[in-house]
């Protein structure tokens, strides 16, 4: 059975995002990409809301024709642009890029996706992970903690979640001072 993992950068205060939408203050470096690289490798299918699929396809479709880009962001580009994905909008007109587009949640096919053999299933995107999380669908929470305070902005978790038990897995301390967490729910992962 296939995890559903919900992986997120956050400020110490707590914000997947700043006030705006402001991700400037987010520290990815060389050693930090390498390992989301490899976190990606393993999803086979990847849940996004419609502001995580507006930013990351704004962004990832031609980030490896950059000139300027890293070795870390073009091997990125090349594992997001070969991902399939499902996009949760109600607005949304249409998608691209290996993505089909789903108007409702609709638990029971979560389960059966979750039930196929293959890779892991991710989410992306607060709003998206705090109704997947109230109804249960998640299996992991890894929490990038970066060593900033925002003081404002989206909350990595939404009250509408409610409470969610979580028990540490794992912890991991990268060389730019992100640490990153790892839970699973109990009686899920």
């Amino acid at each position: 059975m296939r995890k559903l993992i919900y992986a997120l950068s956050a400020s110490l205060d707590g914000y997947a995002a700043g006030p705006d939408g402001d991700l400037s203050w987010g520290l990815i470096d060389a050693e930090l990409h390498r390992h989301f690289n490899e976190m990606e490798r393993g999803i086979e299918l990847a849940l996004y809301g419609r502001g995580m699929y507006e930013l990351m396809s704004a962004y990832w479709p031609a980030a490896d024709a950059n000139p300027d880009a890293s070795p870390e962001e073009v091997e990125y580009a090349q594992i997001w642009r070969a991902q399939n994905r499902l996009v949760f909008s109600r607005t949304l007109p249409e998608v691209g890029w290996n993505a089909e587009l789903v108007r409702e949640i609709d638990a029971d096919e979560i389960r059966r996706l979750k039930a196929l053999p293959g890779g892991d299933m991710s989410i992306g995107g607060p709003t998206l992970a705090a109704s997947f999380l109230r109804l249960g669908l998640v299996d992991e929470v890894r929490m990038y903690l970066h060593p900033v305070i925002l003081g404002a902005g989206l909350p990595m978790f939404l009250p509408e979640a409610g409470q969610v038990d979580l028990r540490l897995v794992d912890a991991h301390r990268f060389s730019s001072g992100v640490m990153m967490l790892r839970y699973t729910i109990p009686g899920r992962g």
